[in-house]
């Protein structure tokens, strides 16, 4: 998962978890749970992504810009078995402006300059 050279660190990680969640909703397609990923999940795909390894981009950051653009849907996390001291986590989703983002970003790394 390499970068074009002289391209925005920032906007290859908004592409990056865009197609990650595009990926696993096609994957899982009538499993509403499975369509969607945690932070840490997206984390870990995305560890040798060159950006977020150099440090140019923080995947947390990222997805919160997604999130406040609506090109991802953050759900809510579910409530824990009574007595559970698993933490609440949110999952995450990608929604038709976000495919729709995708699609145009990935038209314009495919034009030849």
């Amino acid at each position: 998962m390499g970068t074009e050279s002289g391209s925005d660190p920032v906007r290859a990680t908004f592409v990056a978890i865009l197609q990650q969640l595009n990926r696993v909703e096609s994957l899982h397609e009538g499993r509403a749970r499975d369509q969607s990923l945690e932070l840490v999940d997206i984390e870990r795909i995305l560890r040798r992504f060159q950006p977020v390894d150099d440090g140019e981009a923080k995947v947390s950051q990222a997805l919160g810009l997604l999130v406040r653009n609506g090109l991802v849907h953050a759900q809510a996390p579910e409530r824990p078995a009574r007595g559970s001291s698993t933490p609440l986590k949110a999952r995450y989703r990608i929604t038709a402006e976000g495919k729709a983002f995708l699609v145009e970003a990935l038209k314009r790394s495919d034009r030849i300059t």
